[in-house]
């Protein structure tokens, strides 16, 4: 068997749609057991947005690629927790864990006894990680959020999209959830210091996640801008406020992205595109100089690369060392040799779903590698986990089945 990186650790995951489950299936990658606990016939929300996969038997499943993405290597349980049998059997599984996720808008769990508090109360060792919109205190906390609001309130929209006098001018959103992404990756960063520190003390903590607050973190030097100077950083489209040049350039099919950093990297380009000219220009000396003159610089490499592929540009520039790489679409990204090269595209064997294709995990490790198993089916797992971890007998089981409970 690969030796993982948490194979001790037990996670209840309580967590729905996207940040929660990004961080709870991060643990899973490094080998922790995670039980997500999920709604009886309908389990998270994600399950029931499209498009839905097919089985190996070629048929439509009612799995989504939605769950799929953030969902495997789980063990789902199916635990109606509004019932006081359902929390009891929660409760059961908390004894034996070491980490909690739950997403569920601040103080919604206390009704059923499975906040940090009440938890706490039964396992004080526990690690409990809340992940919400704006945070467990503040006037807003009770609010409902997804991750393109945060984009919104937190100033990334406004800086996202083309600069104003532009057709089609305006704030945009990134299609992919970013925020949530990154409050994932926070999360999980979170709990894995907790745990360290609980290694050393043995005091188990709650941990408060906010998008809101991953939002403004992740504004970096945008945000530092203003809260130093006072400036409000205004949209570039593909630009860069820093840096000139810093764009997507047409080829003959397609666009390649170009981003000079320093005025030897510009040099470089300059060569390759052999217009060893431009290092006599005072417009394009420096950085500084560039800048100021953003767009008659953008204007000329424009003109040379629209005469090129941009795969062979690409490939020529990376070569001489300027950052740069063509913009693909995603079927172009998977394709691309380092990509395949890093196998950043992993097949599962699903009993269900045939070879089913995922993302390799992110996080690499020498001596213990992240192991990438199936998402479970909507409580696969609930019989075989409470007859295994809590000794459940055929009465007991039955009557909880009666109760509707499981």
């Amino acid at each position: 068997m690969t030796p993982t990186i948490l194979p001790h650790i037990k996670v209840l995951d309580l967590s729905r749609v996207l940040a929660g489950p990004w961080c709870t299936q991060a643990l899973a990658d490094m080998g922790a057991e995670v039980f997500k606990i999920e709604r009886q016939g309908t389990g998270d929300e994600m399950r029931h947005s499209p498009p839905f996969l097919r089985g190996a038997d070629g048929q439509p499943t009612k799995d989504s690629t939605s769950y799929v993405c953030v969902n495997r290597g789980k063990r789902s349980l199916t635990i109606d927790f509004t019932q006081p049998a359902g929390q009891a059997l929660v409760h059961e599984l908390v004894r034996q864990c070491d980490v909690v996720v739950e997403n569920f808008k601040a103080g919604d769990l206390q009704r059923y006894r499975l906040d940090y508090e009440s938890l706490r109360a039964i396992n004080p060792s526990l690690v409990y990680c809340s992940i919400t919109g704006y945070g467990q205190d503040g006037p807003m906390a009770a609010l409902p959020g997804y991750d393109p609001v945060f984009q919104a309130i937190s100033g990334i929209m406004s800086t996202c999209g083309l600069p104003e006098g532009e057709p089609g001018a305006g704030p945009m959103r990134s299609m992919l959830p970013l925020v949530d992404v990154m409050t994932g990756m926070v999360a999980t960063s979170t709990v894995l210091a907790a745990l360290l520190h609980r290694e050393r003390t043995g005091e188990g903590q709650h941990l408060d996640i906010a998008l809101l607050d991953v939002a403004l973190a992740a504004s970096v030097h945008l945000g530092q801008t203003y809260l130093s100077t006072g400036r409000v950083p205004q949209r570039a489209g593909n630009g860069s406020l820093l840096f000139a040049p810093s764009n997507c350039f047409p080829c003959l099919e397609g666009h390649i992205l170009i981003q000079i950093g320093n005025d030897n990297q510009w040099q470089r380009l300059s060569k390759c595109l052999g217009r060893t000219d431009w290092l006599e220009n005072p417009h394009f000396a420096t950085n500084a100089e560039r800048m100021r003159h953003k767009a008659e610089v953008d204007g000329a490499v424009a003109e040379i690369t629209r005469t090129w592929d941009k795969q062979a540009l690409s490939q020529m520039l990376g070569e001489a060392g300027v950052p740069c790489g063509p913009v693909n679409d995603m079927a172009q990204a998977f394709e691309h040799p380092q990509v395949r090269h890093r196998g950043l595209r992993v097949e599962l064997d699903d009993p269900r779903l045939g070879k089913l294709p995922v993302i390799h995990s992110p996080f690499r490790f020498s001596r213990t590698p992240v192991v990438h198993r199936p998402p479970p089916a909507l409580g696969a797992d609930t019989e075989a986990v409470l007859r295994e971890h809590l000794r459940v007998d055929d009465t007991r089981w039955q009557a909880l089945q009666a109760a509707g409970v499981v």
